[in-house]
């Protein structure tokens, strides 16, 4: 009987697919392939743009602190993505502050509200302490939430050392134009004297604020400031208390000068009531013969009614316009707020660690 033949061979198969193969090696069956869904899905919803809320599969809207990324299925051994906390929207909820350092969000930091502390010479006037309680006024109508407080080195109640010492987290601005003696040596002493450290604003000049508020009161005499024909030939005495410090006489000259350059004044010159010269009456000479000066004006550079304005009032009686005292100007409020707070940023704990 002949040998049967062998049975036929089935054909050899094509080499699978390298990433057929890759999941063979693994372990697993070849599986169906799938639909990309996470991918492309059938009916992909519009893109929104950041700040906006994405929905996942399941229409769940997720807040934009924390987007999630869709991303394709993991191959085996691979690591998930890193998930990351967006800080935008929460920044602009004033939640969370920007560090120096890369985009690490922060708690944001705000200083307490430090009282002020209202610092004046006093004077045997009334009329001084009035005006500085009418300043002290202006101040909290400008700063409704800021505790403001007045005491007196002289002549006035409270003193310093009557208020001073309980107010331990207030700033005190000294309601003094030039830094001479006052406020190099009688207000650290009286603080000293009381047991009081708080720390204590610069004086309120120079500052731009003092030249408005000074045009300010000469526009009260009925001088038109804001014609520049006027300016042009109206010659100024600013006239200051004086001081045997001649840096702060130093500061008030400086003061003129800006005050004459910046508005176009024909002249401003100083004078002074006590302590150096010239005096008043000195200088509105001296204008009178200054050919472009046909209007003379005196503007007291002093804060407050008092007997050294009276006698600069009096020996003024020539000149054309004789302006009020600075008084609680709105510039000077908003002077003394800037004092206080540029003392409290120079105190601020974050400023003394820097």
């Amino acid at each position: 009987m002949p040998p049967r033949p062998p049975p036929p061979q089935p054909p050899t198969p094509a080499a699978a697919p390298r990433h057929e193969q890759s999941d063979r090696e693994q372990g697993g069956s070849l599986a169906p392939r799938q639909e990309r869904s996470d991918l492309t899905p059938p009916n992909p919803a519009p893109r929104q743009g950041r700040g906006e809320l994405r929905a996942t599969e399941g229409n769940e809207p997720q807040p934009d602190t924390a987007l999630t990324l869709t991303h394709r299925p993991l191959r085996a051994g691979e690591q998930p993505p890193r998930q990351s906390t967006h800080p935008a929207s929460a920044r602009r909820r004033g939640k969370v502050a920007r560090t120096s350092e890369g985009n690490e969000p922060r708690p944001a930091r705000t200083e307490p509200l430090r009282p002020l502390l209202l610092l004046a010479h006093g004077s045997r006037d009334p009329r001084h302490a009035a005006t500085v309680e009418a300043l002290a006024d202006a101040i909290r109508e400008l700063r409704p939430e800021l505790p403001v407080t007045t005491a007196y080195l002289d002549h006035c109640a409270p003193r310093i050392a009557q208020v001073a010492p309980r107010l331990t987290d207030a700033i005190a601005v000294p309601l003094l134009l030039n830094r001479a003696f006052h406020a190099k040596h009688d207000i650290p002493a009286a603080l000293r004297a009381a047991g009081s450290t708080i720390p204590v604003a610069d004086v309120l000049g120079p500052s731009p604020l003092l030249l408005d508020a000074l045009d300010r009161r000469l526009a009260e005499t009925g001088l038109d400031v804001t014609d520049p024909a006027v300016r042009a030939r109206t010659g100024i005495v600013l006239a200051a208390a004086g001081s045997s410090d001649p840096a702060a006489n130093a500061t008030t000259r400086a003061m003129a000068a800006t005050w004459q350059r910046t508005r176009g004044w024909a002249a401003v010159t100083t004078a002074y009531a006590s302590a150096t010269t010239p005096t008043v009456t000195d200088a509105l000479t001296t204008l009178r013969h200054a050919p472009t000066v046909h209007t003379t004006a005196v503007a007291p550079y002093l804060l407050a009614p008092g007997l050294l304005p009276d006698r600069i009032a009096t020996a003024a009686a020539t000149a054309d316009h004789l302006a009020p005292t600075l008084g609680a100007a709105p510039e000077l409020a908003r002077l003394v707020l800037t004092r206080h707070t540029e003392a409290a940023s120079a105190t601020a704990p974050n400023a003394r660690t820097a």
